[in-house]
Formats: C-alpha cells, structure tokens, sequence
C-alpha cells in the first residue's frame, strides 16, 4: 500500500463528498510518539482493503489543512490521529496508542 499525501484543502473535500471509505492518518513529523505509532501501523496495513483510499497529512507542512479536516469532519485535532470516514463522515477517531489496524477493520467488517 502507499500514502496518498494530502496537500490541499480541495482534496478534503474530494474525500467528503466520496462514498465508501477513507482513511486519513495525520502525523507530526517532529514527534517520536507519532513516528512510533506511523512505523507500528505501517507494519500491519496490508490487512486493509486494498482498495482503501489511504490519506497522509503532514501536520508540520500543512497546519492549516489539519484545521480544515477537524472542523469538517467535527473532530478534536491530535497528534498522531486516525480518521475512518465513511460517505463523508468520520466515524472512528482514533489518536495516539488507539491507532492500530485492528481498531480500523473492527469498523470496516
């Protein structure tokens, strides 16, 4: 699987309007904990769909874009943080230790 990397604010609302399933998982690229939790989650990722449209935001270059994503999808921002959205909604948000492939196909099954 690959990142796709999230750049800009139209690609945010590309994944709004989608139907089915997204995933974005934002990271902070200055933080130990979240290389930690990115690295732990890569190693398990070939058990999602792979058709699963698979988001990376860097917080560090885009902070603008981390707003936009938790105003529009009504989360908290946090550092590392996983987002499920399904039909444009968010419907798991998860950060820090929570992250983990498990907890994302509990909800994709």
């Amino acid at each position: 699987m690959n990142w796709t990397s999230l750049e800009s604010a139209e690609q945010i609302d590309d994944i709004k309007h989608q139907q089915g399933f997204n995933l974005i998982f934002k990271h902070s690229t200055r933080c130990s904990i979240s290389m930690m939790v990115k690295k732990r989650f890569e190693l398990d990722w070939d058990k999602l769909p792979g058709d699963l449209p698979i988001y990376f935001l860097d917080l560090i270059k885009y902070r603008e874009l981390s707003a936009k994503i938790a105003n529009d999808f009504q989360v908290h921002h946090e550092s590392p943080q996983l987002l499920l959205i399904k039909d444009g909604e968010c419907i798991l948000d998860l950060s820090h230790g929570e992250v983990s492939v498990e907890e994302a196909m509990s909800v994709l099954v």
